[in-house]
């Protein structure tokens, strides 16, 4: 890992708190490395089953100076950063926020509703993201009973983007039986398919064991007639 002093944000872009707090390491949320997380504050959807209410309607707690120090205390000792929320495309800074981050030897992951097809590009364009998480909420004419935004075609360029480029990415879907059926799933992923994704689709399940920014009540897990999806726990 390059371990190399990295370039700092000036005292301009210093100001402020965008993250909300930090989990310092996962082995689940960036595939085949070890990494820590920032959640960042905000978000531009408001998804019932957000497991997350407080960051996405929540300030940020932490200033870029902390986070940078605690980065530059996992130098070498982590393999990547994940930039989650909240929706962290948001935030003005995040194109210098991954490029100090890059900087430093990590590797960056972005998890992202979609909802900012030109942040993604320029991070693309500009090497600064290793691997995409996209949330695929729902087709367009129950995006905004999901989501309560009108931002499907932001997402579906943002799909079409990572297709044509050669990032890997993966497309995820949460699922709440009240909000979708087994057959809005099925037409989701035929509609994926022929878009040209032919990656895994990953299905989870909502599972009502957090605070949610609504209360849905329980979950039935639809059952599917697709083979070539697969459920995360």
């Amino acid at each position: 890992m390059n371990t190399s002093s990295a370039p700092t944000l000036s005292s301009s872009l210093e100001k402020g708190r965008p993250v909300f707090s930090i989990s310092p390491f996962t082995l689940l949320d960036f595939p085949d490395r070890t990494g820590c997380i920032l959640w960042f504050a905000g978000c531009n959807m408001r998804c019932s089953y957000c497991y997350n209410p407080e960051i996405v309607l929540g300030k940020g707690k932490r200033s870029w100076g902390h986070v940078r120090e605690f980065l530059l205390s996992r130098r070498d000792l982590l393999d990547g950063v994940v930039f989650s929320g909240g929706e962290c495309t948001i935030h003005p800074q995040i194109i210098s926020f991954a490029m100090e981050v890059k900087a430093m030897g990590f590797e960056v992951k972005i998890d992202t509703n979609g909802s900012r097809p030109e942040v993604l590009r320029q991070l693309v364009e500009e090497k600064l993201v290793d691997y995409v998480a996209l949330d695929f909420k729902a087709m367009a004419g129950n995006y905004w009973k999901i989501t309560r935004s009108d931002l499907f075609l932001a997402f579906e360029k943002s799909l079409e983007f990572l297709l044509s480029s050669s990032l890997r990415f993966e497309v995820r879907t949460t699922i709440h039986s009240k909000l979708l059926t087994a057959g809005e799933i099925e037409k989701m992923e035929d509609w994926l398919r022929e878009k040209g994704y032919t990656e895994t689709y990953y299905l989870q399940h909502f599972n009502g064991d957090k605070e949610t920014l609504e209360d849905l009540g329980k979950s039935q897990k639809p059952v599917l007639n697709q083979n070539d999806v697969v459920w995360r726990n």
